[in-house]
């Protein structure tokens, strides 16, 4: 029996081209002989849907969608399609009024309908805000079209709903493992229908657990998963399928649509081996494919085509305008230099060597000028005071004024480019170099910086060696340098991992090995900064703990150092 994993990219709230998507998946997975579609969790409306969930048309436009796609799909193809169910129970006894349901399509009708149990709440997910968990055991019995051949019985897990193998993760975090429930009734399949996000490195441990589980109950796996980027949050796909000894029988190609089919052999009970794309090799190659997609999507799915960025010679603008050459297209990207009477003149060639390599659009507008208008402007309030921050900031705030209006006059997409290390400590300037309608590498640190594009040169030279090997610096005054501010990029992005990823406390991070005053320097700059980071635009989630969405700090805070 032939089974297709549709790995889809929805754009959330477009029903109705959501639903067409699906359609087309199931032509395809009929002229490919398939038995039974999988498709994304979510896969109608996309997934975060977010608040969009508090308006009853939405969810009622998503059940009027579902019967009309139910006529489309070919008789002798059984679907699973992921979408929002009314809770009929909620208001008369006090729970949630909606759930995250799978519905199965067999024959042109409606015949099942499975809820989701297992709902995260926790880093960016949130779902106890508007779902009920499922009490039941979701299963159904899909009739083979060989002759003299007994039904499937496939159980049916919704994300979340595999991520709870106590033998796997040393605990639990809810009081019911699904997947243990399902072998009980005696399932010859699993399948999981997903909405998982990207972080470095979460395929690994993605591919690692199913593995753990189907060598544990005996039960194949098959994981599908969206695609595309959706806001901050981008999903890499990579579904996959595991044998019931543990092994890799399906691997879909990452970070793109697809259609794969698997076949269950019945002979056997388990899943034969199909097509096994190949793992990216490398962190960097992941997190790369993954930015580029995430801009990508977050550009066109909002109705931006062309983007625009200050290109001031450092690393990190070198970086964001390859991202958005390769996202965007080289014709689509206008890079902006805008030196000042504090630029080095290898930041400007440094620029001007980007911008060949890219073959993107650049135009030059030197702000000296306008620094003295601001100087005059405000001299009668500055005067007899020191040449400080306030003066420094300038700059950066008449780049992001320009920026902004290059961007507002042509319809652009600004790119704001500032790294991970930078937005943790507060190092960079608000309505300055923080202006953007997405941060492309604010969850990326400076070390993670210097190595993608290492990286990215390990053929030829995309980024100017000058501008990986020279001294990150702002250019704000004569002779500066990031390390006159900060520690060391490797001692400080390593204090920010402990400190954000690890939860570490200063006794902790001393412990380790770190200076202790300069833990705490850094602790009271990561903490002072909040308010600067509440007012940053998006950024793409690449780590397992960004300063997105799942980052939910307060600004009026004071706390002891621990």
């Amino acid at each position: 029996m032939k089974i297709a994993i549709a790995q889809l990219n929805p754009i959330i709230g477009d029903i109705e081209n959501n639903a067409q998507n699906i359609c087309k998946a199931a032509q395809i997975a009929v002229q490919r002989e398939a038995r039974l579609l999988l498709t994304p969790e979510l896969s109608l409306c996309g997934y975060p849907p977010k608040d969009l969930l508090l308006n009853a048309s939405f969810v009622e436009m998503l059940w009027a969608e579902l019967e009309k796609l139910a006529k489309t799909i070919p008789n002798n193809l059984t679907v699973l399609v992921g979408t929002v169910i009314e809770n009929p129970n909620a208001y008369n006894e006090g729970k949630k009024p909606l759930f995250n349901s799978i519905v199965l399509i067999e024959n042109q009708t409606i015949k099942q309908i499975f809820h989701k149990r297992l709902l995260p709440t926790y880093d960016v997910f949130d779902e106890d805000r508007y779902f009920e968990p499922g009490k039941e055991s979701n299963f159904f019995q899909l009739s083979s079209n060989i002759p003299n051949t007994k039904p499937l019985k496939i159980g049916v897990t919704i994300c979340e709903d595999l991520w709870n193998d106590e033998e796997f993760w040393g605990k639990r975090n809810y009081e019911n493992n699904p997947i243990q429930d399902l072998v009980k009734y005696g399932v010859d399949l699993v399948v999981n229908l997903s909405a998982s996000p990207y972080s470095v490195g979460k395929q690994k441990i993605r591919e690692a657990m199913l593995k753990h589980s189907a060598e544990r109950y005996q039960v194949p796996i098959i994981y599908t998963n969206q695609v595309g980027g959706n806001d901050d949050l981008i999903f890499d796909g990579n579904s996959f399928s595991v044998s019931r000894k543990g092994e890799i029988s399906l691997r879909a190609k990452g970070y793109q649509t697809a259609l794969e089919v698997i076949e269950y052999e019945q002979n056997n009970e388990d899943l034969k081996t199909s097509y096994i794309a190949n793992t990216l090799e490398t962190e960097e190659e992941e997190i790369w494919s993954a930015l580029v997609l995430g801009l990508k999507d977050y550009a066109t799915k909002c109705g931006f085509y062309k983007a625009i960025l200050g290109l001031s010679g450092g690393i990190d603008s070198s970086l964001v305008a390859a991202i958005a050459a390769e996202a965007l297209g080289k014709e689509n990207v206008l890079g902006i230099l805008m030196p000042s009477p504090y630029s080095s003149s290898h930041s400007i060639s440094d620029a001007e060597a980007l911008v060949k390599n890219l073959g993107i659009n650049s135009h030059t507008l030197a702000i000296g000028y306008v620094m003295k208008a601001y100087d005059f402007l405000l001299e009668p309030l500055f005067k007899d005071t020191e040449f400080g921050v306030a003066e420094e900031n300038l700059q950066s705030r008449i780049r992001g004024n320009l920026l902004m209006a290059i961007a507002n006059k042509f319809g652009h997409l600004l790119l704001s480019t500032g790294n991970k290390s930078e937005m943790a400590v507060g190092y960079c300037t608000l309505y300055g170099d923080m202006n953007g309608g997405l941060a492309v590498i604010s969850d990326v640190p400076k070390t993670r910086v210097f190595s993608l594009c290492k990286w990215l040169n390990r053929h030829q030279e995309v980024i100017p060696h000058n501008v990986i090997v020279k001294p990150p610096s702002a250019e704000l005054k004569p002779d500066q340098l990031d390390q006159d501010s900060l520690p060391a990029y490797e001692i400080l992005d390593a204090i920010l991992d402990r400190l954000i990823h690890r939860h570490q406390s200063v006794k902790e991070i001393t412990a380790a090995g770190f200076d202790y005053d300069t833990i705490c320097k850094i602790v009271k700059l990561v903490n002072r900064a909040e308010f600067k980071r509440k007012q940053a635009p998006p950024g793409l989630k690449v780590s397992d703990r960004a300063f997105g969405t799942g980052w939910r700090m307060p600004i009026a805070s004071r706390r002891k150092l621990d």
